[in-house]
């Protein structure tokens, strides 16, 4: 089972450079007797947004794990009103009524709520794809996702990402570090494979939170 919680990125998606994010411009319409006005979109209406479109999909609830960097509510969705967590990525995993495993990941916007607002909108431009006669292209679209290693079956993050036990390890390091790893590991190239960026991408959520508690060397 894909954690909801802590950000599990998939093997394969690669990750958006921290210079090539920006802000969202999903709102919510508010709509009184005589005025329109907008407001900005949260964690629980992205969440909707999303769980909407897999409904519409055919996809139960039951199915789909939202994976972010948010702690969770008792329903095991993200939880609104917390600060904002250094990596906004979003990771949407679902399984279709033929058991297909399918996954759509965004972290080109700054906040948790931007990222699943967009993969809503996604999901609503594809199944207009689907609409239109383009199944098989839509099916295309769409990845397949393996599971994530045990957490007592995986190797330090050190280890995976090359560093000796008392190097001092920045994030700007480590990132340079990953992006050069990944290169490597891809499943699209000689040698690589989904396992090996599964690996790699554990290793990095692990390292940048041992980093941003200060304890990176």
């Amino acid at each position: 089972m894909i954690p909801a919680y802590p950000l599990q990125w998939p093997a394969g998606w690669p990750r958006t450079p921290a210079a090539e994010t920006r802000a969202g411009r999903f709102g919510v319409k508010r709509q009184d007797r005589s005025h329109t006005s907008f407001a900005e979109i949260t964690v629980a209406e992205a969440t909707k947004r999303v769980l909407g479109e897999l409904s519409r999909m055919g996809i139960d609830r039951a199915n789909v794990v939202i994976s972010t960097n948010l702690a969770l509510r008792l329903d095991g969705l993200p939880r609104s009103g917390q600060a904002a967590p250094r990596d906004a990525g979003a990771a949407v995993y679902w399984q279709t009524r033929k058991g297909e495993r399918r996954v759509m990941a965004i972290d080109q916007y700054w906040k948790v709520e931007e990222n699943l607002a967009a993969v809503a909108a996604t999901l609503d431009a594809m199944r207009a794809i689907e609409r239109h006669g383009g199944a098989r292209v839509l099916e295309r679209a769409f990845t397949g996702f393996t599971a994530l290693p045990a957490p007592d079956a995986r190797k330090h993050w050190r280890e995976v990402l090359g560093f000796a036990a008392a190097a001092q390890v920045s994030a700007e390091l480590l990132r340079d570090r990953y992006r050069k790893l990944a290169s490597a590991r891809h499943p699209d190239r000689a040698g690589g494979s989904d396992a090996a960026m599964s690996e790699l991408n554990v290793a990095l959520a692990e390292a940048e939170r041992e980093i941003d508690n200060g304890k990176g060397g």
